[in-house]
This record gives C-alpha cells, sequence and structure tokens, in this order.
C-alpha cells in the first residue's frame, strides 16, 4: 500500500476538486458537460495521437501478449455485457458499464506503477497494455454503442454507417492518424511537439475533475430519487474489474499463453487496476447516464488500494 497509496492520491485529489467546485458553485451546472467536450474532442486526442505517433509499431510485436490482454478484457467485456443486457439495460448503456470493467487505468496510475514496482523492464510491456486499452478496448467499447444507437435492420448497412461514425470519431481517428504519421517516418517540429504535450497534458486531470463535478450533481438527485440496485450492481462491475480480469490474465499468461516473467506479471498488474476516466468521457460525449460509470471508477480506485496492494506482494515475495 506504501507504494501505490503516493500513486492513487492524486486521483481522489482531482476528484474532489470538482466534487468541492461544484458544491460551492465556483461551476456551474454545465461545467462536467463542457470540461468533458474538451478532454474528448482536443486533450485526449492529443494524447493519443502523440503517444502513437512517437511508438514504433516493431515494439507491438508481442503476439502471445497482445492476445491474453486482449483476451481477457474482451471476456470480461462480454461476460459483464451479456448480464447487463439481461437485467434489461440498454445495448448503449450496458456497453459503457460493461467498459467500466474491463478498461483499466493504465496510462495515469499503470505507467507509474509498473516503474516504481517491476522496474524499467517492465515499461515497454505496460506501454502496449496502455495502447491496448485506450485504442482496442476503448474501440470496442464505442462500437457496441454505435450498434445500439442504429435503427437500421440490415447488417451491411449497419456496419457501414457505424465504420463512418468511428472513424469521425475523435478518440479513433486520433490513434489511427497516430499510427500513419509514425509509418510515415515524420518528425513532428518542436512547436507542435509542445503543443501536443501541453494539450494531451491535460486529459486526465480534466476527466477526473469532471468526474468529481458530475458526483457533486449526482448525488443530490439521487437523494431524491434513489436508483434501485445501482450500488450492487456497481460492486459487481468494480469486483469484475479488481478480480476477475486479474485472474483471467494470470489463467492466459501462466497457463494457456505462458510468457516471460516481467511480461506475465506487467499483464497481469495492468489488468488488476482500477477503472480509467474512458468510460465516463464515452457516457458524455453520447450523452447517456454517467452515475454508473462514476460509481464504478471512484469505488474501484478506493478499493485497489487494497486490492493492487495484496497483488504486488504475491508478485514480489
Amino acid at each position: 500500500m506504501q507504494k501505490t497509496l503516493p500513486i492513487v492520491i492524486p486521483i481522489f485529489a482531482l476528484i474532489l476538486a470538482g466534487y468541492i467546485c461544484r458544491k460551492r458553485q465556483l461551476l456551474g451546472e454545465t461545467a462536467a458537460s463542457e470540461l468533458n467536450k474538451f478532454v474528448v474532442y482536443l486533450a485526449l486526442p492529443a494524447l493519443l495521437f502523440d503517444v502513437l505517433s512517437h511508438t514504433q509499431l516493431s515494439t507491438l510485436n508481442q503476439p502471445r501478449f497482445l492476445l491474453a490482454y486482449c483476451l481477457s478484457s474482451a471476456l470480461v467485456f462480454s461476460g459483464a455485457l451479456a448480464l447487463r443486457l439481461f437485467q434489461s439495460r440498454h445495448i448503449v448503456d450496458a456497453s459503457i458499464d460493461s467498459l467500466g470493467a474491463s478498461y483499466a487505468n493504465t496510462g495515469f496510475i499503470g505507467l507509474p506503477l509498473c516503474a516504481l514496482t517491476l522496474g524499467s523492464e517492465s515499461l515497454a510491456p505496460a506501454i502496449i497494455a496502455t495502447i491496448l486499452t485506450v485504442c482496442v478496448v476503448f474501440a470496442a467499447g464505442v462500437f457496441f454503442v454505435e450498434l445500439g444507437l442504429q435503427q437500421e435492420r440490415h447488417m451491411g448497412k449497419v456496419l457501414s454507417v457505424i465504420t463512418l461514425k468511428l472513424l469521425r470519431n475523435p478518440l479513433i481517428l486520433a490513434p489511427l492518424a497516430g499510427i500513419a504519421y509514425s509509418l510515415c517516418g515524420f518528425t513532428t517540429p518542436a512547436p507542435a511537439e509542445q503543443f501536443l504535450k501541453l494539450l494531451g497534458g491535460a486529459a486526465t486531470p480534466c476527466a477526473l475533475v469532471s468526474i468529481g463535478l458530475f458526483l457533486a450533481a449526482e448525488k443530490s438527485v439521487e437523494q431524491k430519487i434513489p436508483v434501485p440496485g445501482a450500488r450492487r450492481n456497481a460492486l459487481f462491475l468494480v469486483a469484475l474489474k479488481l478480480i476477475a480480469q486479474p485472474a483471467l490474465t494470470w489463467l492466459l499468461v501462466m497457463r494457456v499463453l505462458p510468457l516471460p516473467p516481467i511480461w506475465a506479471n506487467t499483464a497481469i498488474l495492468m489488468s488488476a487496476l482500477p477503472t480509467g476516466t474512458g468510460p465516463y468521457m464515452l457516457a458524455e460525449f453520447y450523452h447517456r447516464e454517467a452515475a454508473m460509470t462514476s460509481r464504478v471508477i471512484l469505488l474501484s480506485t478506493a478499493a485497489s488500494l487494497i486490492t493492487v496492494s495484496v497483488l504486488l506482494g504475491w508478485l514480489q515475495p
């Protein structure tokens, strides 16, 4: 816990800052939504483009690691989606909920935690896991959300519409542009580099402050209109994220697709991280109910102080 606490505390501090600002009326009712728009349309695309444009694609040529990490995320996402649909949740909201059970906070928590606990050798697999999370896992969530929004019944037309929408989504377009930029071998001019660093650096703190703003408003509404089973469902999604996903990853990297120790340990640790801000940003972007994702982010981050500390003790006997 001594190693995870200094990394997790700033996350709570940023959420708390947004919560206090809203409660004290320092920021208005639309602040959460407007701040999230800034993240979705400007800050996060800049961050994704910056990361991918500087990534040597040969670094991603780790098929066993790629398969194990993506498969564990896909299994958890599918399980959560099936359950939420069984509970009569609309497919759009069920997809966002399921993303909350499978989208790890790899960037803000994962990278520094790996460097601190597993050493510099873990950074290569940690970066790959981060890219997979923000691109592949997130894109899968966007796909199912778009699928749920379509009224067309012909599958061919549905897929063509979804593809066009995905290509216009800044959170999908930015990493694709970054990959293309990397393949072309371009060198980013210093002013553009600094622009991307400054803008991309605002993505995570602004998203966390936005969550705090939303939670402050949501708590007031919930006191008037309680949501049946909301806490139970949130706890279930948290359990999937903090327990089921790392357990599945352990099974894959240790038994099914054995990896070298440092790669296996990094995959397990990255899978065990709390939920990142991606699902919340997606809910706000599509104007869906964001209370569930906010709860999952908050609860999973708090619980990860214990679960991640226990896991680190097991990985480092």
